[in-house]
């Protein structure tokens, strides 16, 4: 049996650097992500005024419940769309002009729904170039809170800033949302909100679900941040590929935040044995992986580890209800198609789905990337019964799990 420490959550610690920033007095973040995504968020926290001391294990974070520390700032945001929509919304709470960018696959990345919401709460900015994307410019002059409709049907993420500021408002937020993807992530952000002293009211009514977010401020604490569920469905689903193949993963189980563990009970339907404990996940292979027809509009991010493991099912597998993967850190859904395809396989799409069919994928071959850390990851997996199977771009783990490769290759062996 292996035994794999896996990083900690990008999502969990994006969170909790917003809520430690936001929060009155020192927050310490145990065990957070060191990636791309993270350090670029930690640097805009740095650029916009906040205090952040980063230790090996443990991040501090001197939290201003009054917003930014200085009154003007230029935050690059990289790749991390959690820093591109979150920090804005952060800036937006204080009083300043906060000037933001990102790279070009950020860039294209959308940001609309949420500008636009925050324009209704009154907050003044502008688009630099193109209308709904990055570059973003936020004049801060303090939030007084509100009601607002909110589509996230595109990205979760989108009302998880806005749930995040609600504390920070004047007079509180009411969030009315018409639709929503990948809703566990909206529990993380409950949760994690809630931890920090944060009070959010939910109800369900005809126009759609509202989430009502008392001004309570937040406050400080010491947050021990899991392991990343998403990271974890790539040893997952290797250890259920591999005939004889098992793998515990600590520290996530039966009472954490991530929907992304979900992934391990659709391998459970696919003929894996999955145990999760309390505090640890174990799968193990049968032997065997059938087909299914699956619904991922809640654990999408997984979708594309689904997608490489699928050709060895014995039946058609169709992943459906995924059209956001088509706005991640590229079209997720067409670039599993054509990379299984240059590999042999028969593969389907629809606007929100792809279906695939039993093969042996056939190498050698390049696998293209489009700059995506989790088409890498998930490939990974493939070419553990491909051989020759390489990447354009391996490099691009870095924005979630630098040590990916050198990890996923020791992993591999013990097998």
């Amino acid at each position: 049996m292996t035994v794999i420490d896996i990083p900690g959550s990008k999502s969990v610690t994006a969170r909790a650097l917003f809520l430690a920033a936001a929060a009155e007095g020192t927050t310490t973040l145990l065990r957070p992500l060191r990636s791309d995504d993270t350090e670029g968020f930690a640097e805009g926290l740095k650029a916009l005024g906040y205090a952040v001391r980063q230790e090996p294990g443990a991040w501090h974070i001197e939290g201003r419940p009054a917003g930014p520390g200085v009154a003007e700032a230029d935050v690059y945001c990289r790749d991390g769309a959690t820093t591109a929509r979150f920090l804005p919304a952060l800036a937006a709470a204080g009083h300043g002009t906060f000037r933001f960018d990102a790279s070009p696959q950020m860039r294209r990345r959308p940001l609309g729904p949420l500008t636009t919401a925050l324009r209704e709460l009154g907050v003044e900015l502008a688009h630099g170039e193109r209308e709904g994307h990055h570059p973003l410019t936020v004049t801060g002059r303090g939030i007084k809170g509100g009601a607002l409709r909110l589509d996230a049907g595109q990205s979760s993420q989108y009302l998880t800033a806005l749930l995040m500021l609600g504390p920070l408002t004047a007079d509180g937020l009411a969030v009315t949302v018409t639709d929503l993807v990948s809703e566990p992530y909206v529990e993380i952000t409950l949760a994690m909100m809630r931890a920090f002293g944060a009070e959010i009211a939910r109800e369900d009514g005809p126009e759609g679900r509202t989430y009502t977010v008392a001004p309570t401020g937040y406050r400080a604490t010491t947050y021990a941040i899991e392991p990343d569920a998403s990271t974890s469905s790539y040893f997952f689903a290797a250890a259920a590929l591999t005939p004889g193949g098992a793998v515990t993963v600590p520290g996530l189980g039966t009472g954490a935040l991530q929907g992304d563990l979900g992934f391990v009970d659709v391998l459970r339907r696919m003929g894996a044995d999955v145990t999760i404990g309390a505090d640890r996940t174990t799968v193990r292979s049968t032997g065997t992986l059938r087909g299914l027809t699956v619904n991922m509009r809640d654990i999408s991010d997984t979708m594309p580890t689904l997608a490489a493991i699928a050709p060895f099912a014995d039946g058609p597998v169709r992943i459906e209800d995924v059209a956001n993967t088509r706005v991640k850190e590229c079209d997720r859904l067409d670039a599993c198609a054509e990379n299984l395809r240059a590999l042999g396989i028969t593969v389907d799409t629809g606007p929100d789905w792809i279906e695939i069919h039993p093969g042996t994928p056939a190498g050698p071959a390049e696998i293209a990337t489009h700059g995506d850390h989790r088409i890498v990851m998930s490939f990974a997996v493939t070419a553990l019964r491909t051989p020759g199977v390489t990447f354009d771009d391996p490099g691009c783990v870095r924005k979630t799990f630098p040590d990916f490769h050198t990890v996923f290759e020791a992993f591999a062996r013990g097998l």
